[in-house]
């Protein structure tokens, strides 16, 4: 992670403090506390020293002390051997865990069985990725016809550690051609390499320094991709606010790639994107300053230096194609309609003024695909699938029969194709595959999972809570068949709650080894997430953002008083925006969990925007340089500024990856240092920092199998379990 050593000498110091005024503590983290462990006994942890060097920022009149600025420079030694000395803490703390390799081997042997993806058509080929086991990556595999399946891309072979990752694939129209890119490290930054797929030849040197892009191809010519300036300093912290979209022509070097967008102050936005119509007659460019709304614009590249036609002039409602047949296009949108609609438009005269519904807006969330000629129409109600299969000019041909309640997936492929595939799960059944016929509308089983766990001994169900001011709210809990409901089991509340994202029930094998431990496993759907469509996502977001609190605290009581757990048998976990929900709720609420895990969280909400592309989450979250009212409010549950000297606060396990530039790993940093300095209980508070990883996807196998054992060790080692 260290490409350069920076000494936190008086001349950083000077510059750290800029303005705001600074002093350095020589006050630290207690060397040591007495922590609560199994049964009577008690051990004790000895946490690294964490200097203290104060930095002052003034908002709007009101000084903000930051101790820890220091540990936000990924490059310095001095953060560094902070990692290693927390790592080396955690590590021993783990190792008195008496069944954690007991864990360890149970998630292994349910990770390790044949998993086989959803088919895709490219060319005369059909594409799957498969893993055999315990491979660190999935591999690509295809097939023609009946015969043999072949190795086209093993990302194993990309590193000897499995860290480097397939990250993403895009084949051209005729599937002659094919460009992929690749993470290493978990980073959001990528390489591209461009292959003939008949030899697997790499064609030309590989492409540097893409992030947070699609790729989209123009012919066999060329291909759209999209990035940012490579910031000065860190790569991995540094701010990236200005998104560009680029057209790289086959046999040309990518210093000669031309910038189609984002390249002045008029078109500057935090992401940028560009997809070309299946006939390669347009290009449609979506350009947003947040991870919500977009403008859209439409470029004829039939005619040479053709202009950008605006689409939608307003980042209010998110817009993006669906279908094109010539000059109609297809639009998936929410303008007008907060659950979405299809919408239809001659890509001449595209203004909103002339768009025609093709699916009107419904009671429920709608997301769209295309396959075999036809529409499908994936709706969520209370958070569960159901699907209805239209064609193109909006008429309804048949609703899809799905095995039970849980969710489907899929249901995409190209025109041509008269059978697509999608996939089933719920939280006890593991996914399904199944192949559609899209004439007939009947479905025949593809391919069943072969994981070993039986989910007949498993039972879910969805519940309805009402949250602090009376909204009710779903939760999914699932546990082993005949659970006592006597307040005793271990059970773990799982939520995000944010940017619009649904938590729809689906298997993982991870949760499996929870379940099977005799674990209660409830996701519960709050408020800031897109269960209910944008409603529900905008009454949890900026000045709404307690309700996303409100919905999980309200969620544990409702475990608590239904005796489904207790509260010293209730461990709160979340990701990312979920890492920050974690956060907040043992801050607000520390007595009613007895473990916390918040993962690669955003945790110091006042200065998330000064990060990478974190800038792009303030329509969620509102920035704390707004105004003095958003300040405040974002104060009021920042989880760094929220930890009080002398509270007890629950079991905490912070996890993060040291190259997480999405969420960089300074908020989880900071957050431990504040709760190793301030808990005034027994419990443990420490972090566990990944090396060689990022915010999640691409981590390997392995390492996914031993970040769980430590997760559910500590867990149920910190809720008195003595033996599993």
């Amino acid at each position: 992670m260290i490409s350069k050593k920076l000494i936190l000498n008086s001349a950083v110091l000077v510059a750290l403090c800029g303005l705001s005024g600074c002093s350095q503590d020589t006050t630290a983290t207690p060397a040591s506390v007495k922590v609560a462990s199994i049964g009577d006994e008690s051990t004790m942890i000895t946490y690294p020293t964490t200097k203290k060097v104060a930095v002052v920022d003034e908002y709007f009149g009101t000084k903000v002390t930051d101790n820890y600025r220091w540990l936000e420079d990924d490059m310095s030694a001095e953060t560094a051997a902070w990692v290693k000395a927390q790592n080396k803490t955690t590590s021993a703390y783990l190792e008195q865990i008496p069944y954690r390799d007991k864990i360890k081997s149970r998630l292994a042997a349910l990770l390790d069985y044949e998993k086989v993806g959803m088919p895709f058509i490219e060319g005369d080929y059909s594409y799957f990725y498969k893993n055999d086991g315990l491979q660190n990556q999935y591999v690509l595999y295809r097939q023609k016809g009946d015969a043999a399946a072949e190795v086209f891309l093993d990302p194993n072979t990309f590193s000897e550690d499995g860290t480097v990752s397939l990250a993403s694939i895009e084949f051209s129209e005729d599937g002659a051609l094919a460009v992929y890119l690749i993470s290493e490290g978990g980073s959001d930054w990528r390489k591209a390499r461009i292959i003939d797929t008949k030899t697997k030849a790499v064609l030309e040197a590989e492409l540097v320094d893409i992030k947070f892009s699609g790729l989209s191809w123009l012919g066999n010519k060329g291909f759209y991709y999209s990035s940012y300036d490579k910031p000065k300093g860190s790569e991995l912290s540094a701010k990236t606010d200005q998104h560009k979209l680029y057209y790289h022509e086959l046999g040309t070097a990518q210093s000669e790639d031309s910038l189609v967008f984002g390249g002045t102050d008029a078109h500057k936005h935090r992401y940028v994107s560009g997809e070309v119509t299946k006939d390669g007659k347009y290009l449609l460019v979506s350009a947003a300053v947040s991870t919500s709304g977009n403008k859209l614009f439409i470029k004829d590249l039939t005619k040479t230096n053709s202009p950008l036609i605006t689409v939608v002039d307003n980042t209010d409602s998110d817009t993006y194609m669906v279908n094109s047949n010539g000059d109609d296009l297809l639009f998936v949108t929410n303008m007008a309609a907060p659950n979405k609609r299809v919408v239809k438009v001659n890509a001449l005269k595209p203004a909103p003024a002339n768009w025609l519904n093709v699916i009107p807006e419904t009671e429920n969330v709608l997301s769209v695909s295309t396959g075999g000629g036809y529409l499908f129409a994936k709706y969520m109600k209370d958070a569960t699938s159901f699907i209805q299969q239209y064609d193109l000019t909006g008429k309804k041909v048949r609703d899809i029969a799905l095995p039970e309640v849980g969710t489907a997936g899929g249901f995409s492929g190209k025109k041509s194709q008269s059978k697509i595939y999608y996939s089933f799960s719920n939280q006890k059944i593991p996914s399904t595959t199944f192949t559609l016929d899209v004439a007939t509308g009947e479905s025949v089983v593809h391919m069943k999972s072969k994981v070993n766990f039986d989910s007949d001994n498993f039972e879910s169900k969805q519940v309805f809570y009402k949250s602090k001011d009376g909204t009710k709210v779903p939760m999914i809990i699932t546990h082993k068949k005949g659970l006592v409901l006597d307040g005793s089991n271990p059970t773990i509340l799982y939520g995000y709650g944010g940017f619009n994202v649904s938590l729809q029930p689906q298997f993982s094998s991870t949760r499996a080894a929870w379940l099977e431990l005799g674990g209660v496993y409830a996701v519960a759907n709050l408020r800031g997430g897109g269960e209910y469509g944008k409603k529900w996502h905008n009454a949890g977001t900026k000045l709404k953002k307690q309700n996303v609190f409100d919905d999980f605290i309200a969620a544990a009581e409702y475990l608590i008083t239904e005796k489904v757990t207790s509260s010293d048998k209730l461990a709160v976990m979340g990701g990312s925006n979920g890492g920050l929900l974690v956060g907040a709720v043992m801050t607000q609420r520390p007595e009613l969990f007895k473990v916390a895990l918040p993962a690669v969280g955003v945790l110091d909400i006042l200065r998330y925007h000064t990060f990478t592309s974190g800038a792009g989450w303030a329509y969620d979250y509102g920035k704390s340089d707004d105004n003095a009212e958003m300040f405040n409010y974002l104060l009021g549950y920042s989880p760094v500024h929220n930890v009080k000297a002398g509270t007890h606060y629950p079991a905490t396990m912070v996890t993060t990856g040291d190259h997480d530039d999405r969420v960089v790993p300074a908020h989880s940093f900071k957050f431990a240092a504040e709760l190793q300095d301030k808990q005034a209980g027994a419990n443990p508070t420490l972090i566990r920092i990944e090396t060689d990883a990022g915010h999640g996807a691409g981590t390997p196998i392995s390492k996914t199998i031993d970040q769980y054992a430590d997760i559910y060790g500590f867990t149920l080692f910190n809720m008195g379990v003595k033996d599993i």
